[in-house]
Order: C-alpha cells, then structure tokens, then sequence
C-alpha cells in the first residue's frame, strides 16, 4: 500500500541507476563488438535474447508485411499522432545567424543538422512505438541525412510501423548494450552513427554511458517519474490512474502526490488499492506503488512548489485551478513536462499531445531538457576580417597573446601587419 507522510517526514526515495557488475559486463561486451562487429552482436542476441540472427537488418518485405500485421486503422492513428508531434517539434528549428558589427568584419553561426542519428527502441516487458515517433520526428525535422533504429529481434509490428510513418531510414534487429555498441562504433552490417537516443534498461543506460565521447547520447535515462499536486476538489479515481499510469512502466518507477487534504489522500490511496489488481501489469505497478510511492501532506498547497522543485520530476501535473498561475507566477522552475489541469493526464502527452516524452529524469530537470530537435542539430561559426579591420584589433591580439605567454599567437598577428 502507498506511504501517506508528512512533508516534514518525506524524503526521495534515490534510485541506483547502475552496478559495479552492470559497469563490467557493459564493458565487456562494448569492446567485444568494438572488436568483433555483426559476429559479436550475433552472439550476445542469440544469448540474451535466444534468437539465432542470419540478417541484422530489417527487410523492405518485413517492414510490408508489419504493416499488414497492425492494419489500415492502426497506421491512421499514428499518423494522427505524428502529425501532432511533427507540428509541435517543427517550432523549435533554429535558424543561423550572420551580422557585421563593424566594416570589413562578417560574423556567424549556422546550425547543421547531424549526418546519421541511432535511436534505441526498447522491448522487453513492454513495446513503444511512441517512442518511435518521439525519437525520429525531431531527428527529421533536424534534416538528419539518416535515421536508424535499434530494437531487440522480436520486433512487433507497431514499432516497425510507427518507424515506417516517421520516415526512419533503416531498422536492425538488435537490443541491449550490444545495440548501443554496434551503432557507436559500427560494424559490417551497421553504420556509426553521430548520436545515439532513446530510452532503455539498466544496461542500455550504462551503455550510453560508457560510449559517450565517442558519440553523442541525448541522457542516460532513469526509471519514469509522475509527481502530482492536486487540491481535494480533485476526483481520487483520476489521481490514483493517473499515479498507477506511470507506476506500471517499471518497479523502480515513482508516483508521488502532494495535497492538502488528508480525507483526500486517503480517498486516493484507496482508489489505488481498487484499480491496482485491474492492470495487466499489476505485479509492476504494485511494486512501484509500495516501494517507491508516496502521498504527502501540506499545510498549504503551494508549499508543494518547493517540494517540486526539489524533486525536479519528469512529469509533473498541476491539478489545481488555474494551473497557468502555478507555472508562471507559482514558480514552478524544474520538471520535464508540465501537465495543466485535471484533464491533461501524463498519458496524454506520452502518446498524442506534441511535446517529446523522452524527458530528464532523477532530478536532473534541474539542469537538463527533453528531447528535442536540438538534440540533432550542432552548431559551427564563422569569423571572417578584411585586412583592414584585422588592424584596428592587432595590437589588442597580440597584448592578450603576450600576456598568456603565447607569443606564436601574438606573432601570427605580428607577421600579417604591413611592413
């Protein structure tokens, strides 16, 4: 059953994301495909997965017959849902920039979208192809010259088609740190990528952890994350659903509410109880709820602003009347993703709103962002000086150059002054 507590008497329930012995396999088998390439994968997908490969890579037949597989009506709803995602991320292109602060001086930044991106789609307990489409349409929208994608062998048919309507140039059938490892350093079968994104287990994390520096990652992921504060007008059925929604992904997974009311935090926990044992993965959802779960009680709702910052969740819902005041004026500064009102539960945004679900988690929204088209872009600048602008500035060049004890730098400006 939930934990109800005091605000004096809560504290974070901290989430070990990796082990000395996840560190050492990971290690082991990044460098086994490091070395070895498409045999290495092989192997480590034939042990961890009991699936003998012939072909790393999806075939244009296998991509055909999926969407057979999943229907007319099933495609309709994802490109539903793109077309949502693809007008929300299609606000954040960035453009560059180019402007003369003086004659004979040109400056700039363009923005360049990155050549080959890796997105990893996990399996496992559960399939997303939500994720397809999170991960792939920023990377289009970038102007990514290729987009590829990672998925353990027993592929469903809804994540090969969500990567069909996202436009993702190739798909291999592979999973684990053994993915991760393939596409940062390539192999026969599968080319290096640039960047590698998305979600994954405690291995697919620590993967990304290890490899980055070689490639980009976008973040290494945590267990998911929902924090709701909500005021006793609410109705418990809606919170407890809504804190059962995200305990379902993961047992490590935490759903937290705050309140001022403690009939209504009661009410809540109940309802939990009641829905739990309905969910499929009811053994998941109960053990997140036990483990990791809580209900706080407040003397006055908005010291849960604070509490909210301090936790800085992946989601955050505001079941409060007129939420926008909370998010601007409340203060609200650290969360992923901030959900408005009583009728925009997190599920919401996980699979049809726009904004990326792939979001920082383990209190680093303090620092960090969603994904986003950023995340495939780069930036590079330009510096360009006649050589009579080039003189205005040569003596302060070279006085800075001299005083950092660098007088190559102060001579490769002496040298260009006219004789």
């Amino acid at each position: 059953m939930i934990k109800i507590v005091e605000a004096k008497d809560f504290s974070r329930v901290d989430i070990k994301a990796s082990s000395p012995d996840i560190t050492k396999t990971v290690s082991g088998i990044i460098e086994s495909v490091r070395l070895r390439g498409d045999e290495a994968v092989r192997e480590y997908e034939e042990r961890f997965d009991g699936v003998k490969l012939s072909s790393l890579e999806v075939s244009p037949e296998d991509i055909e017959k999926a969407l057979r597989a999943v229907g007319s009506e099933y495609v309709a709803m994802l490109e539903r849902a793109a077309k949502n995602i693809h007008a929300f991320h299609s606000k954040q292109r960035r453009n560059g920039f180019m402007f003369s602060p003086q004659d004979g001086v040109i400056l700039g930044q363009r923005v360049i979208p990155l050549e080959r991106v890796g997105l990893y789609v996990p399996g496992g307990t559960a399939s997303y192809p939500s994720s397809v489409l999170m991960n792939a349409i920023p990377a289009k929208i970038a102007g990514c010259d290729e987009v590829i994608i990672a998925t353990p062998p027993a592929i469903r048919p809804e994540i090969t088609a969500a990567a069909h309507v996202a436009g993702v140039s190739r798909i291999f059938r592979m999973g684990g740190a053994q993915a991760v490892a393939a596409m940062a350093y390539g192999t026969e079968s599968v080319p290096r990528v640039d960047k590698i994104t998305g979600p994954g287990n405690a291995y697919v994390a620590e993967a990304k952890r290890q490899v980055f520096g070689r490639v980009a990652i976008d973040m290494i992921a945590g267990p998911s994350e929902i924090l709701i504060i909500a005021d006793g007008n609410n109705d418990p059925k809606h919170i407890a659903a809504d804190m059962l929604a995200q305990s379902e992904h993961d047992r490590l997974a935490s759903a937290i509410l705050i309140t001022d009311d403690r009939n209504f935090a009661q009410k809540v926990s109940g309802e939990i109880e009641a829905q739990v044992m309905g969910l499929i993965r009811h053994d998941i959802a109960r053990a997140s709820i036990d483990d990791n779960g809580r209900i706080i009680i407040v003397g006055e709702l908005k010291e849960a602003v604070k509490i909210a910052n301090d936790i800085a969740p992946e989601h955050l819902e505001l079941c409060v009347p007129d939420p926008f005041t909370w998010l601007t004026e409340g203060r609200i500064r650290n969360a992923g993703s901030v959900f408005l009102g009583a009728h925009s539960p997190e599920a919401l945004g996980d699979y049809f709103a726009g904004p990326n679900h792939t979001l920082p988690t383990m209190g680093t929204a303090r620092f960090s962002s969603p994904l986003s088209v950023d995340d495939f872009v780069k930036t590079s600048q330009y510096i360009y000086y006649t050589p009579e602008a080039l003189m205005t500035v040569a003596g302060d060049i070279e006085n800075f150059a001299q005083s950092e004890g660098l007088t190559g730098h102060a001579n490769s400006i002496t040298v260009r002054r006219p004789s």
